[in-house]
């Protein structure tokens, strides 16, 4: 079984190498569920690791429907991970009402070629995941990560069993995989887990410190965006 570690920094990456991962999912930000790493962390994570290394796709936190300029920067950013020849891309969109959104994606995924392409869980979002597995095999998607709609993948394993069945796409469960439940998937006959590990070190003492953390800009279902008349606004103010 294929074991892919999602992994946040240059250090998580090499702990997974040392932890027998066959491969990683270099992404950010983990808690509002990753978005695209730096180019830097890229290329090091690249240079340092034996392994193959898929990047995620996201430019941003929250839905996965995007704008022209977003998808621009999707593409810019497939494009520099070609570069670097990374080995896959994790990546894909919606519509706004939760369809598949068939033509972004398929262009994601010919601009990938020849790496392998990965359906992130914008598909625990899908309308109508049977046919959105016909559709991404139809255009080319090589894995799908998935808790097959529920918030944990271990309460789905059926579900991601029927998937599997249904299709030539690596079916990768993803969403609450540890050490209790792993080898059920196995059991199942799934090929593949994805999972993080993280545990939290480097503790700082913030006692009494203001927060560096934003909970208004934590919306999943809006997008944050600078305004452009409060911005000149302030500035008039000023000047």
């Amino acid at each position: 079984m294929l074991v892919e570690v999602c992994a946040n920094s240059l250090e998580s990456a090499l702990n997974a190498q040392h932890a027998g991962a066959d491969r990683i999912e270099l992404c950010s930000e983990l808690g509002v569920g990753g978005i695209t790493p730096s180019m830097g962390l890229i290329k090091l994570v690249k240079e340092r690791l034996d392994i193959p290394v898929h990047v995620l796709v996201r430019p941003r936190s929250g839905h996965f429907h995007y704008s022209i300029s977003e998808f621009e920067v999707m593409k810019a950013d497939i494009k520099a991970c070609k570069d670097m020849e990374v080995d896959g891309i994790v990546s894909g969109m919606l519509h706004n009402d939760f369809l598949l959104d068939v033509e972004g994606t398929r262009e994601l995924v010919e601009l990938s070629q020849p790496m392998h392409f990965t359906f992130h869980r914008a598909f625990d979002w899908v309308e109508d995941p049977k046919k959105a597995l016909t559709v991404l095999e139809g255009i080319g998607v090589d894995s799908i990560l998935t808790s097959g709609g529920k918030p944990s993948a271990v309460e789905s394993i059926e579900v991601l069993k029927s998937w599997q069945d249904q299709t030539f796409i690596t079916i990768m469960a993803g969403g609450g995989i540890n050490l209790s439940n792993a080898r059920d998937f196995k059991e199942a006959g799934l090929q593949a887990i994805h999972l993080s590990g993280t545990t939290f070190g480097n503790p700082v003492a913030v006692s009494g410190k203001i927060s560096m953390n934003s909970a208004k800009h934590l919306v999943e279902h809006q997008v944050g965006i600078t305004n452009t008349l409060l911005v000149q606004s302030v500035v008039q103010a000023v000047k």
